[in-house]
């Protein structure tokens, strides 16, 4: 048994995290929040990992911060709360110019769903619940929670989940936006690495260029900045005319062989 409290193991450009408390439901103290913290700014500097996978120990993802550290002393509390960003942001996960692919195997709830909405999109298993209960155990959210679960699921979704605290199973999760995909409990880790090799074998370049500007887009005042955004990055972009060709016919061949299974 690892008694590790972050397993990493990194492979095939896919570096996949597993935060390893399953006795507490894999809840954020002190030791799991600095592990994991490092390990994602690890990945991100890494030039042999192109994507992270972001996914708990059975039996649960993750059931947020825990409560039982931080209320024995305010001291302990202030090193298991979401650090600030260089933005000033209250967030569990460094910003890295990668994607990071949260794979929810089980109950995703309060700071775990905060941490859930801070990856850059998410794969649940069918075993996946979410749900934010700030307001049952009587603490405000920091990480963002109402600002990134309105963007997942919209405002008035949102709004009730925060202030109900009712658990939402992962199909009506994937009905609502908040996830991208439900498999089979057996099949997330494989599936969510089939599709970090999809992301894998794209333009680096582009794949980061482009997870920068969803970012500066989600936090554009109108869409219009957000589409004079976009025309920035475009005309900003050298290109190679011949690389652009040849990738264009393995991209149309990838795209028949896709249309045709």
């Amino acid at each position: 048994m690892n008694d590790s409290v972050l397993l990493v193991d990194v492979a095939d450009r896919v570096a996949t995290l597993t935060l390893n408390r399953p006795g507490s439901r894999n809840a954020l103290n002190a030791a799991l929040s600095n592990a994991l913290w490092d390990a994602v700014e690890a990945a991100g500097a890494d030039a042999g990992v192109d994507v992270v996978v972001l996914t708990g120990s059975d039996p649960a993802f993750c059931a947020g911060v825990d409560l039982k550290e931080v209320s024995r002393e305010a001291a302990m509390s202030a090193a298991v709360v979401p650090r600030r960003g260089p933005d000033g942001l209250h967030r569990f996960l460094p910003v890295i110019d990668k994607p990071v692919i949260g794979a929810v195997n089980g109950a995703c709830v309060t700071g775990g769903l905060e941490l859930a909405l801070q990856c850059t999109f998410l794969v649940a298993s069918d075993r996946a619940r979410f749900a934010d209960t700030h307001a049952r155990v009587g603490i405000l959210p920091g990480g963002g929670m109402t600002v990134l679960l309105p963007q997942a699921v919209g405002l008035r979704r949102a709004i009730e989940m925060s202030l109900t605290g009712n658990h939402v199973a992962a199909e009506e999760a994937l009905r609502l936006g908040l996830v991208n995909h439900v498999v089979p409990h057996d099949e997330l880790l494989p599936f969510t690495r089939r599709l970090a090799a999809d992301l894998v074998s794209c333009d680096q370049i582009v794949v980061r260029r482009l997870l920068d500007h969803y970012r500066r887009v989600a936090a554009a005042a109108s869409t219009v900045e957000a589409h004079a955004l976009e025309g920035l990055m475009a005309e900003s972009q050298q290109l190679n005319p011949a690389l652009v060709a040849d990738r264009r016919e393995q991209v149309q061949a990838r795209g028949r062989e896709q249309l045709s299974e």
